[in-house]
């Protein structure tokens, strides 16, 4: 007999005689894991874009008369209000022109004061006899041309002094001015140069495209407030989020949809508002919106944690009584009040592991720990990309 056949002749002999308790002593315990039922409560649906903000004004700053760039008073990149000076055209040639066009007045007038006295002179004369009809026509005919003379030189004095107020290009909208795309010094065309642009911020819009079947979804809800979907769909409440996952979502409404689906994409475009008192949400940034999508119904929420794959589907790990583990097939939906809608698979009544996944597998048990998940979490982690459809 072999050395290694004799050791196992004799340790088969002492675990033979081994009492039972020493032999259930040195199985492993089973592993502690959190369980939890899952979350029932009435919700509502919202189905998730994306979309990028856009301002409710914009405008590119252009001069309205020409001439050389003289001075520029705002700072690049600075916000500015409705009315600030920021660009002066040099203003010597419309000074010049303004007195001209004052003094041309100045004359006028004086030669309708003339006229008046030689019509009104020749029409005492001409009620006497003294003079004749043909004359007193004369008068009245250059009193007549005198008079529209003083009104075309009031014109062009106005037109004179409107141009010199021109030469102070000021801020049309109240929001963030871009950098300054010319410099002083550089001849400026009438309604031609762009000088620079404006933005406004509070409130901002934010633009995304939703296809024709939740479009007429949408459109129905629309009808049910008494409103057009065009005219936004009575304010219906939506949220947005952004990159930023400490952030919280933006609340905003609904406020308009385009009049027709495009013939290409099969989508419209739709429009919700934002208020912006921070300035935090800036033109041309991506976000996500979520609107609402259906009636108020009774659905089951789970944490995101607690979803787990199972080749190319999604499970979770439901706990017996005894303590061992079984997986169920489920099919996730949106995430809601920060847990993860459950479509199919379960109907609140389980009990599922929630914390602890990787100490847990299909037929072992556990040793299960309750804990009552809140009505609404506020410390979820990130939305997961590809979770909604079990990616």
């Amino acid at each position: 007999m072999t050395y290694a056949l004799r050791q196992m002749v004799v340790f088969g002999c002492i675990a033979a005689f081994m009492p039972l308790p020493a032999l259930a002593q040195s199985a492993p315990p089973a592993p502690p894991v959190t369980v939890a039922k899952p979350v029932v409560r009435d919700v509502v649906d919202s189905d998730e874009f994306i979309g990028r903000f856009e301002p409710v004004d914009e405008v590119s700053v252009r001069s309205r008369v020409g001439g050389y760039l003289q001075e520029i008073h705002f700072q690049d990149g600075a916000l500015v209000k409705q009315g600030d000076l920021l660009f002066v055209i040099d203003q010597r040639p419309f000074v010049t022109a303004l007195n001209q066009a004052k003094a041309t007045l100045e004359s006028a007038q004086s030669a309708l004061v003339f006229a008046d006295a030689q019509y009104k002179r020749t029409q005492s004369l001409a009620s006497s006899g003294s003079q004749s009809a043909q004359t007193l026509d004369d008068r009245r005919r250059e009193f007549d041309s005198a008079e529209a003379n003083v009104r075309g030189a009031q014109a062009a004095a106005d037109r004179a002094s409107l141009d010199m107020e021109y030469t102070e290009i000021k801020a049309p909208l109240s929001g963030r001015i871009d950098r300054r795309l010319i410099s002083a010094g550089n001849l400026v065309q009438t309604d031609q140069t762009v000088l620079t642009t404006i933005v406004s911020l509070d409130p901002i819009d934010f633009y995304f495209d939703v296809d024709e079947r939740r479009l007429l979804n949408f459109a129905d809800t629309a009808r049910k407030l008494g409103k057009d979907l065009q005219q936004g769909g009575g304010g219906l409440d939506v949220s947005v989020t952004i990159s930023d996952p400490t952030a919280k979502p933006f609340k905003g409404k609904l406020d308009f949809a385009e009049n027709r689906v495009d013939n290409e994409s099969g989508t419209i475009r739709l429009r919700a508002r934002f208020p912006n008192p921070e300035l935090v949400l800036q033109p041309g940034l991506f976000g996500r919106i979520q609107v609402e999508a259906s009636n108020t119904y009774q659905a089951i929420l789970v944490p995101d944690e607690a979803i787990g794959s199972d080749q190319n589907e999604r499970v979770v790990y439901v706990v017996a009584e005894d303590g061992t583990v079984s997986t169920k097939p489920v099919r996730p939906g949106p995430r809601l009040y920060g847990y993860r809608v459950i479509r199919e698979g379960l109907d609140g009544t389980e009990t599922i592991i929630v914390n602890g996944l990787m100490r847990a597998r299909p037929g072992a048990k556990i040793t299960p720990q309750m804990t009552e998940l809140p009505k609404e979490r506020q410390d979820a982690p990130p939305e997961t990309v590809g979770a909604e459809n079990g990616q």
